[in-house]
């Protein structure tokens, strides 16, 4: 019998995003800014600071900025299956940063330069890596899966600049490349990295899928590469010798699956892009430090 939504431990309140500092350069639907207290309490809460911090599913990777930039970690791995956003990650962490910095901080930004700009291929990674910046700033919650639309009204009657802010862009960026060192990027398959760090000691992993269990389509809608073997992951995941935390959607699917796998869950609140208040569920082997 799966877990129903009654027994599972009390709600939380939702955290102000606002008191977070914003690190990255994507606006991700999805994104996790929300969830850094956690992932604070959770990494200071463990016997030593971790060797390695590990996020298979990387997507905007505001987990892992802060991880890095507050070293809760000694070295960060980011992983991300997407082409387009993981020729960002590769740009900056590997390559010409700060020509993407420069760029969208110089960029004559209009609805037809904007245009143009999309339309252009044959590109080298690091003009893939602006026109990543720029779709997932213009098109409608950051969305670069297919079919995306565009902004229209925007913030404060903006219209499609609404989410563009150049120069906190590019001081994002800057940042980033100052601490470059700390991090390794793999464009990959996130569950392959997890089967070949199973053994891996000292090495922690932030765990947060597309959420397209129990036949939701949110993940679908929202990422390109949507499709993902959900039993194979928690299966994966539960042989990790380092510790684990895990986010996913509040479905009985899930229920079951952490059941399954002998793990432990716990309602956590938060907000969605339409600012509708929702609850995910918070999973791992042990969830005793998040009083």
């Amino acid at each position: 019998m799966a877990y129903q939504l009654s027994f599972l431990p009390k709600q939380d309140k939702i955290v102000n995003v606002a008191s977070i500092p914003f690190r990255s350069p994507f606006r991700y639907p999805g994104g996790k800014t929300w969830f850094v207290p956690r992932i604070r309490q959770w990494l200071t809460a463990l016997p030593s600071k971790p060797n390695e911090f590990i996020e298979p599913f990387t997507g905007g990777g505001i987990v892992g900025l802060t991880v890095a930039f507050e070293n809760l970690a000694n070295h960060v791995t980011l992983v991300e299956l997407d082409h387009q956003i993981a020729v960002v990650w590769k740009t900056i962490l590997y390559g010409d940063g700060e020509w993407l910095a420069n760029r969208i901080v110089e960029f004559d930004f209009s609805p037809e330069t904007v245009e143009a700009e999309l339309e252009k291929i044959d590109l080298s990674t690091q003009e893939q890596a602006f026109q990543t910046i720029l779709k997932n700033r213009v098109n409608r919650g950051g969305i670069l899966a297919p079919g995306a639309g565009k902004v229209k009204q925007g913030e404060n009657g903006k219209g499609l600049a609404s989410r563009w802010y150049p120069e906190t862009l590019g001081k994002r960026i800057r940042k980033i490349i100052k601490i470059r060192d700390k991090f390794t990027f793999i464009e990959g398959d996130g569950i392959e990295v997890l089967k070949k760090k199973t053994h891996y000691q000292n090495t922690v992993f932030f765990i947060d899928p597309p959420y397209t269990a129990g036949g939701k389509k949110a993940g679908s809608r929202l990422y390109t590469h949507f499709e993902l073997n959900h039993d194979e992951l928690f299966k994966v995941s539960s042989a990790l010798a380092g510790d684990f935390l895990m986010t996913y959607s509040n479905d009985r699917t899930v229920q079951s699956l952490v059941k399954k796998y002998q793990l432990v869950m716990k309602e956590i609140a938060m907000k969605n892009t339409h600012h509708a208040k929702m609850t995910e569920l918070l999973i791992g082997r042990d969830l005793n430090w998040d009083k």
